[in-house]
């Protein structure tokens, strides 16, 4: 049997590749014919071609279950979504507008605080902010950015309009997925990349070592960069491992740091201490420093703080930039953007409920049934009630933590995610997904062309994480040359 678009079914949903029964999107037209033109059989080993090209390229995530660290595969469905660059340009757009009002926020905040004397941003959010941290204030560090990595998680709602749904600036994880997305991609379907135009995302490599260069502190053509690791048993260590071999860089852990008596830091080499430039941590502010934060944390290096402070080493992303990756502050951004740029936003938040609001907490409690409750500042989707699909129970549990710490829950209604075709067994079924892109920032600003796109493996869930069950699909920005 062969794939009938006329039988699949996206429930009501937006669907990314099939506008109605039969009809795909013009973007999607080429993919979508080339599928019909499969039968099940050749569709299925395709997909398991992928997953075997996943295992024997060692392309793994680790999920924390019940006190162990588990290594599994990555998972990858090989429908691939479709973007036109009309659209894209219009997110592309967005992103830039707002990671630079996001950067402006965070300085303003370490520094004159005027968005708070202009009552457009309450000092109360600052003073309870966990990720707030006063050893960073007074600082500015290089071009005013903080936020040099961010990952903006982005959702479609059911009347194809783009929404941000928060934005990820401490740590952000996933971009060595999207790249090995596309390289598995290029396996499967090699014909498909020969007859269509789609934008490449195998350049962030580069664009992250020439951000990450920009920031040194000495004027060298190749300044000494590390990628900082809290060690081989973070979800994250593969990430870590293949962007610092991808640019060149040495991967050390806090150990093999040392910051000297002229706060400058080194690395610990067979051939002796080498001057360090540059840190892409990828260990979060409470451990990276035991001297700034942390005494207990084994994670870090004692005194990066002062060495960054003194400006003789960058750190990227910058110490104390999560007080922007706040659920509760994300509901401020459209006022960002319009206090420090003028400007309207270009990308809509989600309509958002804070519970620390008693009107607005008491309308969350009165309608848990319909709406997704989170926490401020977790991720991975932990600690999230989804509405929709919660029991009593649950929905009892959420209530007392509400009612217990509003300031720590924001609410949103539950959107009606798009869907894209998923192979499941033989068959084409819809899955909920979203969309991180990823965002360089420092003299300039890039954004991947994509992302990394996550989709719910479980059928009729809206949770697209991978340690909650989720999967991936690759991105393809399409250039059509001009048609939508």
């Amino acid at each position: 049997m062969r794939i009938d678009w006329s039988q699949y079914d996206a429930g009501g949903f937006y669907d990314e590749l099939i506008s109605s029964p039969g009809q795909p999107r013009a973007a999607a037209r080429v993919l979508a014919n080339y599928l019909k033109s499969l039968s099940d059989q050749k569709l299925a080993r395709r997909q398991r071609a992928a997953e075997l090209a996943i295992e024997e390229m060692g392309i793994t995530f680790t999920v924390y279950s019940e006190g162990e660290n588990i290594d599994r595969a990555w998972p990858f469905d090989i429908i691939p979504r479709v973007i036109p660059l009309r659209e894209w340009r219009q997110i592309e757009a967005g992103l830039k507008q707002r990671i630079t009002a996001l950067n402006l926020f965070i300085d303003d905040v370490y520094n004159k605080q005027r968005i708070v004397r202009d009552k457009v941003f309450p000092q109360a959010l600052i003073d309870s902010s966990k990720d707030y941290f006063p050893q960073c204030a007074g600082f500015s560090p290089r071009f005013g950015v903080w936020a040099h990595i961010c990952g903006s998680d982005l959702v479609r709602d059911g009347d194809g309009t783009v929404y941000v749904l928060e934005d990820n600036l401490r740590v952000p994880s996933g971009v060595s997925y999207m790249i090995q997305n596309r390289s598995v991609a290029k396996r499967v379907f090699p014909e498909l990349f020969r007859r269509q135009s789609i934008l490449p995302v195998d350049d962030y490599p580069a664009a992250l070592f020439d951000m990450l260069a920009s920031l040194s502190p000495r004027p060298l053509d190749y300044p000494e960069i590390v990628v900082l690791t809290p060690g081989i048993y973070n979800s994250a260590y593969f990430e870590h491992a293949y962007l610092a071999q991808q640019m060149g860089a040495e991967l050390v852990e806090g150990g093999d740091l040392v910051v000297d008596r002229d706060d400058c830091v080194y690395m610990r080499t067979i051939d002796g201490l080498q001057r360090v430039d540059v840190i892409y941590r990828r260990v979060n502010d409470d451990f990276l420093d035991p001297e700034a934060f942390r005494e207990d944390s084994l994670l870090g290096c004692p005194g990066l703080l002062r060495a960054w402070r003194a400006g003789n080493v960058a750190l990227a992303n910058a110490p104390g930039c999560g007080v922007a990756d706040d659920k509760v502050v994300y509901t401020y951004v459209p006022d960002m953007i319009r206090y420090y740029l003028d400007q309207d936003p270009i990308l809509p938040n989600v309509p958002s409920y804070r519970c620390e609001d008693k009107r607005q907490r008491e309308h969350v409690l009165a309608n848990l049934k319909d709406l997704v409750v989170k926490p401020a500042n977790e991720s991975g989707g932990y600690g999230m009630l989804v509405g929709p699909q919660s029991t009593l129970k649950e929905r009892e549990k959420i209530a007392a933590l509400v009612q217990r710490r509003p300031r720590n829950y924001i609410a949103q209604p539950a959107l009606a995610l798009s869907t894209a075709p998923t192979v499941v067994g033989r068959h084409l079924e819809p899955r909920h997904l979203d969309l991180r892109p990823f965002v360089l920032s420092a003299r300039s600003t890039y954004v991947t062309a994509g992302g990394l796109t996550r989709v719910a493996l479980r059928k009729g869930s809206l949770v697209v994480n991978s340690s909650q069950g989720g999967g991936s699909k690759d991105t393809w920005v399409l250039d059509s040359g001009g048609r939508a």
